[in-house]
């Protein structure tokens, strides 16, 4: 199975043409920016490179020249939204194989890229490269957003030690998907990984659950319990939501963190453990030890580091990377092959204010995974109330629904002309804008 390399910034436009090409028996590798194309053909051979013109860190051009000279056997097919055979011509001559014109036909397009793998014989070695780790082994989706890049840095800072970690965010933001992924990037990688809710465990039974406890210690103990403590030793212990936890059992919790030592309930015997803390909450510990609620010290102790979960909303960027995730999620699930969402619901996605987070996208995707019968996702297959939430532009002078040239100068102007804000404000990527400047012949 040929192995392809996809470069291209238009995030929904990127995974369907993936879809299609995976459909179609390819393996396909994506990337955002031609940094991180660079990056993925280094670590690992590819059969076909496909790269667009325009990307947000460098020219295609400069691209297909610099691919040529570290990966001369790789054949190269050069993406772009303009019809110009000039492009075509200096795409050729910097050596690209072949050379396609966006909007394309799917099936024209699988024809130029079995072509270009034919024309190239030379298929480079693959035995000795290893495979780059996908996003598709764990549940950590790495986006592109600011807040997205920023908690990927401090997960591989934190990751190697064994400090005690915070992870502080809204409902539904992955905070246990963040603590898995630094346990799977930590020496501890194959211990287990035990996960609590502490707003599940009732303050009579929290000495049981985190402790353990022998049979007959008390009523309804009719066997030996292993507490959570004990089976997450050598591994990672999970807390969520830890602002729950009544006093009494914050006072226990900081006692078996302090001395390394539990004891079950019943028993004489103590057991040393070796395990490493991270916790979670969606409130403010701070403002909870202010008003005696939460242990101050235990706040201290499990605070070594924390780390911040953007909401949704904060990583907007990362909005259909996300739901991709979420789509192949649902297809595997429920046995289904949707390719992708509809123009419309991408819209709707885009100018909702997700008060539910990544939870809520995952659950409406299901649900419309499980609606739909066709091979894209259509507006009749999202629940009413994200239709009647869904907040209109916040800059309607800038809609592109009215006097597209006009709303694209007026953007220009209040961006004084950066085209990457002019693009957010028109809320369209900032290769659309290109092309857009060039449909209505705009200098800038």
């Amino acid at each position: 199975m040929p192995d392809i390399l996809l470069i291209e910034d238009d995030v929904p436009f990127c995974k369907m043409l993936e879809k299609f090409l995976v459909r179609k028996s390819f393996g396909v590798d994506t990337a955002f920016s031609a940094g991180e194309g660079k990056a993925k053909a280094n670590a690992k051979p590819y059969d076909l490179i496909i790269t667009d013109l325009r990307l947000p860190d460098s020219d295609g051009l400069e691209l297909v020249s610099g691919f040529k000279i570290s990966h001369p056997a790789t054949p190269i097919i050069l993406m772009t939204g303009y019809s110009d055979v000039t492009t075509a011509v200096k795409a050729i001559k910097n050596g690209a194989s072949d050379y396609i014109s966006k909007p394309f036909n799917p099936e024209e397009a699988l024809l130029v890229i079995e072509n270009a793998l034919q024309t190239d014989k030379q298929i480079p070695a693959k035995a000795a490269v290893p495979e780059l780790k996908s996003n598709r082994q764990s549940e950590f989706v790495k986006g592109i957003s600011p807040a997205s890049e920023k908690l990927e840095e401090y997960i591989q800072l934190v990751s190697p030690t064994d400090i005690s970690v915070l992870i502080i965010g809204e409902s539904g933001t992955g905070k246990e998907v963040t603590a898995k992924s630094i346990h799977q990037n930590s020496p501890r990688q194959t211990k287990p990984f035990i996960a609590v809710d502490c707003g599940t465990i009732s303050r009579e039974l929290a000495s049981s659950e985190f402790f353990g406890h022998i049979k007959g210690s008390f009523t309804g103990a009719i066997n030996d319990k292993t507490g959570y403590f004990e089976a997450a030793n050598h591994g990672t212990l999970f807390l969520d939501e830890i602002g729950n936890l009544s006093y009494q059992n914050q006072i226990q919790l900081l006692r078996a963190l302090q001395e390394r030592k539990i004891k079950p309930v019943g028993s004489n015997k103590e057991i040393e453990v070796d395990i490493r803390i991270i916790t979670a909450t969606n409130e403010d510990l701070r403002e909870a030890v202010k008003k005696g609620d939460f242990r101050e010290d235990l706040y201290h102790r499990i605070n070594e580091f924390s780390i911040y979960s953007p909401s949704l909303k904060e990583r907007d960027a990362d909005l259909m990377i996300f739901a991709d995730f979420f789509l192949e999620k649902a297809n595997s699930q429920l046995h289904k092959q949707i390719i992708g969402f509809s123009p419309e619901v991408v819209s709707v996605f885009q100018h909702y204010d997700w008060p539910g987070n990544l939870r809520e996208l995952q659950n409406i995707i299901k649900r419309a995974v499980l609606l739909t019968k066709g091979d894209f996702i259509l507006k009749k297959a999202l629940p009413p109330e994200i239709l009647d939430r869904c907040v209109p532009d916040s800059n309607p002078e800038f809609s592109m629904a009215e006097n597209e040239k006009t709303a694209i100068i007026n953007a220009l102007k209040k961006a004084k002309n950066n085209k990457s804000e002019a693009a957010k404000l028109l809320q369209i990527t900032r290769k659309t804008l290109y092309n857009k400047l060039r449909q209505y012949g705009l200098d800038y």
